[in-house]
């Protein structure tokens, strides 16, 4: 039968750890790195055709933007932690069951975002001390790149449940697609039409209801144990229950995070659009040292929670040891050839000296420590797949987002230096990792969680 052969296929319980575990996040990594590119591409064509005011607005919206779908986000990823359960357990029914209610509610989250995003974003914008000549185009582009926010939740949990039971190839493609429509879009829309960020922000809901698209239909389509049927798409409670167990406090933990950097980003507002644009364009350079800790977390949520439904301990637990030597070694590598070259990355964003010099600081204050970053988000994974999501997110609370925002409040009163800031990150990453590595330690996670 078709269901058993791709049974076999995506099972990450079977074989060689470091194989299966490396080929799933590759097509992960690539997937991200081509979402990133597409990301970065709007900020190099509008920070070129345009200017470093338009450049400011576009580039420094990450936080925000994560601040309002990191929550719904958070929910679509204990949809992924469940699905991989149920598949490592073999308990295909309610797998299926679970399936088409994290479609049903991922769908119901978009809406909700979308009506959210156009409301609130103008008010927290204005919240987040963003200059007088940057507000006018940071207002156009939040409300029309919240408008399609429905479509990249739509994406967000097709791609998860592929990757749930382990099919990383497929997101990958769709990002590929959609990252190509982006920059085609981006200089058509933006540099020959010359429609400034409403321009890249059109072209980003395109390109997002392009993967949105493909993502959905793909589910339809499959053959096996994870095929979605449109008339099924609905609520289990059983499942729903499990869903939010596991999706709130990831969904919390992504909000309050990037809670914290909107804070951040509201000190770095009041230094003016230089400071803006200059740490905006260090954001999404920094974005790049990411991929490969997001994509190593995902193998490593993926492959713990199929090893625990399967009972396989100490499987769980060397997979989670090469997982975590993996992200801190990639991520710190990468920090220090960007610490090389960040003075000829910056400029291509914008050239004007007080961006660049600002980017660049900003760059070699934070660069030496990204194997902290690595470390935390990575134990965070072993966490989430063993379904002790609530211990990230306390641990998040605590030092990336309390001590984050009293650090940042405080010290700039004392300190009233934009470096001052930079600092917030390193010294809260440094906390929270004491804190991951005493609780890995410990190890009571292998054996705590069972799914029924």
């Amino acid at each position: 039968m078709a269901s058993e052969t791709s049974a076999k296929r995506i099972d990450m319980t079977t074989g060689p750890i470091g194989k299966r575990m490396i080929s799933f996040a590759i097509p992960v990594f690539i997937g991200h790195l081509f979402q990133q590119l597409y990301n970065t591409a709007d900020s190099i064509i509008v920070g070129n055709f345009v200017g470093k005011q338009a450049l400011a607005a576009v580039a420094s919206s990450g936080n925000l933007i994560f601040m309002m779908t990191g929550f719904f986000m958070g929910l679509c990823m204990g949809a992924g932690v469940i699905i991989g359960r149920y598949l490592g357990a073999k308990d295909y029914e309610r797998m299926k069951k679970a399936i088409h209610t994290a479609v049903a509610f991922a769908l119901c989250c978009g809406l909700t975002l979308s009506v959210l995003g156009l409301w609130l974003a103008p008010k927290l914008l204005v919240l987040m001390k963003t200059p007088e000549n940057v507000l006018p185009l940071s207002i156009t582009y939040f409300r029309i790149y919240f408008f399609g926010s429905f479509f990249s939740l739509t994406y967000n949990v097709c791609a998860g449940i592929m990757q749930a039971v382990g099919d990383s190839k497929n997101p990958l493609r769709f990002l590929i697609a959609s990252s190509i429509t982006n920059v085609v879009l981006d200089l058509l829309f933006v540099g020959v039409f010359r429609w400034g960020v409403s321009g890249a922000a059109t072209a980003t809901v395109i390109s997002q209801m392009l993967s949105a698209v493909l993502g959905f239909r793909k589910l339809i389509r499959s053959e096996g144990y994870y095929q979605l049927h449109v008339r099924e798409i609905g609520f289990d409670i059983g499942r729903l229950k499990e869903i939010l167990r596991q999706g709130i406090p990831s969904g919390i933990n992504n909000s309050i995070i990037s809670i914290a950097n909107v804070v951040v980003q509201s000190n770095i507002n009041a230094f003016g659009d230089d400071a803006m644009a200059g740490c905006g364009s260090y954001a999404k350079v920094e974005g790049f040292i990411f991929l490969p800790i997001m994509a190593l977390s995902m193998a490593i949520t993926t492959f713990i929670s199929q090893n625990l439904g399967a009972g396989n301990h100490e499987k769980a637990l060397k997979g989670s040891r090469f997982g975590i030597i993996c992200a801190v070694v990639s991520a710190e590598t990468l920090g220090l050839i960007l610490w090389l070259t960040c003075p000829w990355i910056i400029p291509l964003f914008n050239d004007d000296p007080a961006v660049v010099e600002i980017g660049v600081n900003q760059m070699r204050t934070e660069a030496f420590f990204y194997f902290l970053l690595a470390f935390a988000h990575a134990v965070s994974a072993v966490m989430r797949g063993a379904g002790r999501a609530k211990m990230p997110m306390y641990t998040m609370l605590l030092c990336w987002c309390l001590i984050r925002v009293a650090y940042v409040t405080v010290a700039v009163q004392f300190f009233p230096v934009i470096n001052t800031v930079y600092w917030a990150y390193p010294l809260t990453w440094f906390l929270s990792c004491i804190i991951f590595l005493a609780y890995y330690l410990k190890g009571d996670w292998l054996h705590t969680y069972d799914y029924r």
